[in-house]
């Protein structure tokens, strides 16, 4: 694509000739890229070298929009109109503060402001950028009068580890129910112990999210007894936190008592699942070949890969492991998903893998 300039505009800045198919390719992929990533890191656990991949064509296609400059606009409103979804708003809020451009920023607002996903892709355009970069929007966004702007303020110290210091004293403390869950979720993660009080507070809010990450940060802070039964409640609960609430549920108590909670977690079908999750979040490898035996369970099957994954992240680099093919996964999967299945370990390779590094012990075999 060429940066050749062409007649300065008005204003004295020169437009850029383009290849109009190129750009226009350079942010349909940046978008997709994006959102690529964003669904990616939602994965239990997350495949960082995939991510990481996937990070430098997102990182490609976004210098050439920084080339292209002002002239990619007409391409990028053309993109969310078409699709207003996450990577496409990610996209415009991204290159409006590329570009320090108010108008189109301030329009970039609006279109978070009525999305329905917490306007993820915002809150990841402003984690892309550099702090310094963003710095000047934060500062004007996290004491906003608007409830929105706030919690893009705190979102964006979320996304940077940036601590705002006693400002988020108030904000643990918001009106807004958003902004006070961001806020704890922040508060945990830079192990403010002075939010303590705060925080123990808050695990009575009448907004679920912002009971639930109350008692993640408490658990962060290292008062786990406090926590436990928050977490439980939202790990058993099944919405989108479960598997955050689930991890930091095994952290928040002794071993034995974790232990003792899975094993009654087992007990149910409808809470099995977790507790076969969980076991990958213990660390304890010796319960390989037990997972392999859930494997063979089709309700569980789901649950016995990601643990797997996450005791032996080197299972990844043997695609052969998992499979869609009901011939594989055996009759029982085949049947319990309808010829459908999703992405599973087979267990006969994967108890095969084990037989060849060494990981089954005596009698596993």
């Amino acid at each position: 694509m060429s940066a050749a300039t062409g007649k300065p505009k008005s204003g004295g800045a020169p437009e850029r000739r383009i290849v109009p198919d190129v750009v226009r390719q350079h942010a349909e992929q940046a978008a997709f890229f994006w959102a690529q990533r964003d669904t990616l890191m939602e994965d239990d656990p997350p495949d960082l070298d995939v991510v990481a991949g996937v990070d430098r064509r997102l990182e490609a296609n976004l210098d050439g929009l920084r080339i292209a400059g002002p002239a990619a606009w007409p391409f990028i409103s053309a993109a969310y109109e078409d699709f207003p979804e996450k990577g496409e708003l990610f996209l415009y809020g991204w290159i409006a503060i590329e570009l320090n451009d108010d108008r189109r920023l301030a329009k970039a607002v609006e279109f978070g402001l009525q999305s329905k996903d917490d306007a993820r892709g915002l809150v990841g355009a402003l984690a892309w950028h550099v702090p310094g970069t963003i710095a000047p929007l934060v500062r004007d966004w996290i004491g906003a009068p608007d409830a929105f702007k706030r919690f893009l303020g705190v979102s964006a110290c979320l996304g940077h580890g940036v601590d705002p210091k006693q400002m988020l004293g108030r904000l643990v403390r918001d009106p807004n129910a958003r902004v006070r869950a961001t806020s704890m979720r922040l508060a945990g993660t830079l192990k403010r112990t002075d939010l303590v009080n705060e925080l123990t507070g808050a695990l009575t809010d009448d907004d679920e999210f912002v009971r639930f990450w109350a008692a993640w940060a408490l658990n962060e802070l290292g008062s786990g007894d406090l926590a436990s039964p928050e977490l439980r409640k939202v790990a058993v609960g099944g919405g989108s936190a479960a598997m955050t609430a689930l991890r930091a549920a095994i952290k928040a108590a002794p071993d034995k008592d974790v232990r003792a909670w899975m094993g009654t977690l087992l007990r149910s079908p409808e809470t099995a699942p977790l507790a076969v999750r969980g076991a990958g979040m213990l660390g304890d490898r010796t319960v390989l070949h037990w997972l392999i035996h859930q494997m063979r369970n089709p309700a569980l099957a789901a649950a016995a890969g990601s643990a797997l994954l996450e005791l032996f992240p080197e299972a990844r680099n043997d695609q052969d492991l998992f499979s869609l093919e009901n011939d594989l996964l055996g009759q029982a999967i085949g049947d319990y998903f309808d010829g459908d299945p999703p992405y599973l370990p087979v267990a006969d390779r994967v108890k095969e893998w084990a037989k060849k590094r060494e990981l089954l012990f005596d009698g596993e075999n």
